[in-house]
């Protein structure tokens, strides 16, 4: 089996489900995945093994696989656990993040910024969406601490699926580029308690709306 397959397919899998084309609790059918991408079942059930231990499927014995259920929940673990982490994260990344990240940084934030000043922007396109979540894991990659950087991008991919699935037909409800501004005037300045603190503010605002726009659609008061 070519490895490569394996992590093109996983990259497209993730990506069906964090858009919602894979409805959550479903139960996905290995003969129609593999029609659909035109590979045999092999790295099919390799990407989906990846996907279960990155908690975006589950693995059932004797009965397949099925997309792992978005509930409110897990969605309130997920957000607990960024708060912890991520903040952690950007703490050391100022203060152990050189030039080379600190440049790094700035460019992606710069191309985050030019895709929101287009005429018509609107959130959640696939351009917008990749140069997001770079700009979310570039905060945290002068940390120097791989593990940390890998949790923390599983944790920010489980959040956005959430944030994807129940905001998108919903317009924006705050100015999350002036939020993604602040964090970053912040960190430029070295001033890590403010940005900590701007990033667990952000962290917990999207899980509290998420979380509000959940109970809505379940007809919760």
């Amino acid at each position: 089996m070519s490895t490569s397959i394996a992590n093109t397919l996983t990259e497209q899998l993730r990506e069906a489900i964090l858009s919602g084309a894979f409805v959550p609790n479903s139960k996905i059918r290995l003969e129609e995945l593999s029609a659909s991408y035109g590979v045999s079942m092999s790295p099919i059930r390799e990407a989906l093994l990846r996907l279960s231990g990155e908690g975006f499927v589950v693995s059932e014995a004797q009965r397949g696989f099925r997309v792992a259920d978005a509930t409110p929940k897990n969605l309130e673990e997920v957000t607990a656990l960024r708060a912890h982490l991520e903040p952690f994260a950007l703490r050391l990344a100022i203060g152990n993040g050189d030039q080379k990240w600190e440049e790094n940084l700035v460019v992606t934030f710069h191309r985050l910024t030019r895709i929101e000043e287009k005429e018509g922007y609107v959130p959640f396109l696939d351009e917008w969406e990749k140069t997001h979540r770079d700009f979310h894991l570039a905060l945290l990659s002068g940390c120097g601490m791989p593990m940390l950087i890998q949790f923390c991008s599983m944790l920010h991919d489980q959040s956005d699926r959430y944030r994807r699935l129940f905001l998108k037909q919903r317009p924006p409800q705050r100015n999350v580029a002036h939020e993604h501004a602040s964090i970053i005037q912040a960190v430029i300045a070295r001033d890590a308690d403010k940005a900590c603190d701007l990033l667990l503010d952000h962290i917990r605002t999207t899980g509290s709306t998420v979380e509000t726009f959940m109970s809505e659609a379940a007809g919760q008061p």
